[in-house]
């Protein structure tokens, strides 16, 4: 039996899409965020996506992406999927698909990534309110 080998988490981003080229080892990121700002509340995010990169590791694994509401601990949305590594010079990345998430309130949500149920990053995730930009008086 081969040894499991526990891999680095070489990256987390939050983005609007996430396409899949024509050359498998390749993918567009769109509309990567470190925020979501929004004039009135609540407000809908239609499709957030949150990729994950694994590497230098051998073995099953099980990922769990979690997004978290503004107390750190109550789960808004959350993923499982397991993932496999044949050797230490393979990456894997995962894609998660969290569509139609509604924020009641503005705040600072978190997004977690968990590997084997130990976390792994938590890091903040700002939904602000902003103004509007004044509308302009009708032209008589």
């Amino acid at each position: 039996m081969t040894e499991k080998n526990i891999p680095d988490l070489q990256a987390v981003l939050v983005c609007e899409d996430v396409r899949q080229e024509m050359n498998p080892a390749s993918q567009t990121l769109v509309g990567v965020v470190n925020c979501l700002q929004s004039p009135q509340f609540p407000v809908t995010a239609f499709k957030l996506f949150v990729w994950v990169r694994w590497c230098a590791g051998r073995g099953q694994f099980k990922q769990r992406v979690r997004l978290l509401t503004t107390d750190e601990v109550t789960p808004l949305r959350e993923s499982d999927c397991t993932f496999q590594l044949a050797d230490e010079n393979v990456s894997v990345t995962n894609v998660t698909l969290f569509g139609g998430v509604q924020f009641e309130r503005p705040g600072v949500y978190w997004v977690e990534v968990h590997l084997d149920d130990e976390l792994k990053i938590h890091f903040p995730f700002p939904v602000v309110q902003i103004k509007q930009p004044p509308q302009p008086a009708p032209q008589d």
